[in-house]
């Protein structure tokens, strides 16, 4: 792992601007929702999404999302440029191959800072025979079929221009080959079956490889690594410095290799943004959007890792849009708000978030002991705006005042006698739909 003298890579340079606000386009891929992730709450970075209008995830993740149309086509540029001046965008961030080039051809007429690496490099790098082409003398690559007709199988092809594993797949014969060429798999290529290695890397334009960390992928899903682990190979570690040398390449990049049979690290791809699974290397302190962000603005930094031994394995996460608007959330103690002895952070984190957008929060409990130095221990004194002993004979929906209001409770009998009152009610289980972790 390269690094410089260290320096938070989480915290602004001295000299950095005020807040930038940075159009992640498109936010609903999996890159945009890294990106998200990675600078979302920060002071110096207000985040905004754009994408084509079709079912996705960015609506969801940003609390600002609009339509643009497809980059992949034409019509795009002055669209883009509205958004960007009614938006008052300062930076656009590629979040897909194809934006990565489309936005980095045209950085010239977009009306805002594309954080790209120039569009030479990602024209090499958006075509694997290009990619192979560019490298082949620095780095080993993958031996590719021009005659498939006198090839021996197996063989395994892929399209050329394509992303994640979309038609990647070995071919066993020659009616699985033509039939892999006839959709659009045009690169075919020896088989190299061994492991796969991700290394996320990050370069400033005058001080060229700044940062390299290596990472196998486990599993992965789709093209995506879901189980990564980091490791340490001076091998790879050489593969990105020649790549660096050879290719001019702004902030953060990476690039994927497969062992041949050999056990021979040989260059799959190069890709000049980040990865999807980068998660892991910002986990390791390396925020490598925000370094992104900061290499486009020709900010002074620095690339510290904090040292630690992360691995990741990711999964779903869920989201929701619903039309509750509630002034109020009323909250059980015993049980929901604190259960086995053990404060529910994910409810507090709602709670929280409720005060910070103005709604009442009230404690309604039949706690048994002494509820002040209960909630002194939880250190949940100062948390509500009331709180509310509830007696025997009285019903909790008795002591809600506001008409909008909600509870959350996890007696089903509170949450039955509630919604016979028009109050909305809810168990523990359903803060994730209460939740507007919107960046």
């Amino acid at each position: 792992m390269t690094t410089t003298a260290p320096s938070p890579a989480a915290r602004p340079p001295a000299g950095a601007p005020a807040a930038q606000r940075v159009l992640v386009l498109p936010g609903g891929t999996e890159i945009g929702l890294e990106v998200r992730a990675a600078l979302a709450g920060r002071r110096d970075v207000e985040l905004f999404s754009a994408g084509i209008d079709a079912p996705g995830h960015a609506p969801y993740a940003f609390r600002h999302h609009d339509v643009l149309p497809d980059l992949r086509g034409d019509g795009w540029l002055d669209p883009l440029n509205d958004l960007v001046r009614r938006r008052g965008i300062d930076m656009v961030l590629p979040a897909h191959d194809d934006a990565v080039l489309a936005l980095a051809e045209h950085a010239g007429e977009v009306a805002a800072r594309v954080v790209s690496s120039p569009a030479a490099t990602c024209r090499i790098a958006r075509s694997k025979r290009a990619t192979y082409a560019a490298l082949a003398d620095v780095v080993r690559v993958p031996r590719v079929v021009d005659d498939p007709a006198a090839a021996a199988f197996p063989l395994f092809v892929k399209p050329d221009r394509g992303q994640g594993s979309a038609g990647a797949r070995v071919v066993r014969d020659r009616a699985e080959l033509e039939r892999a060429l006839r959709d659009g798999s045009d690169l075919v290529m020896e088989v190299l079956p061994g492991d796969e290695h991700t290394v996320d890397c990050f370069s400033d334009r005058e001080r060229g490889l700044l940062f390299a960390a290596p990472r196998r992928r486990v599993a992965t899903r789709a093209g995506i690594s879901m189980r990564s682990v980091p490791v340490e190979d001076p091998d790879l570690m050489a593969m990105a410095h020649a790549i660096a040398g050879r290719l001019e390449l702004h902030g953060a990049w990476f690039f994927q290799a497969r062992r041949d049979a050999a056990g021979a690290h040989r260059l799959l791809e190069v890709a000049p943004r980040i990865a999807g699974t980068s998660a892991l290397t910002r986990a390791m302190g390396v925020n490598l959007p925000l370094l992104s962000v900061y290499e486009a603005l020709r900010v002074p930094l620095e690339v510290a890792p904090n040292g630690l031994r992360v691995e990741i394995d990711r999964a779903l996460v869920n989201r929701y849009r619903h039309d509750l608007r509630y002034s109020a959330v009323y909250v059980d103690l015993d049980d929901t708000l604190v259960v086995r002895g053990r404060v529910q952070a994910r409810l507090v984190a709602l709670l929280y978030r409720s005060i910070d957008e103005g709604r009442r929060v009230v404690l309604l409990t039949r706690h048994r002991g002494d509820l002040a130095a209960t909630l002194r221990r939880h250190r949940l004194s100062e948390l509500f705006d009331e709180v509310v002993r509830v007696a025997d004979d009285e019903e909790k929906a008795d002591h809600v005042r506001e008409p909008d209001a909600i509870l959350i409770d996890d007696s089903f009998r509170e949450r039955r006698a509630a919604g016979e009152r028009g109050v909305a009610a809810f168990d523990l289980d359903a803060v994730e739909l209460l939740e507007d972790d919107r960046a």
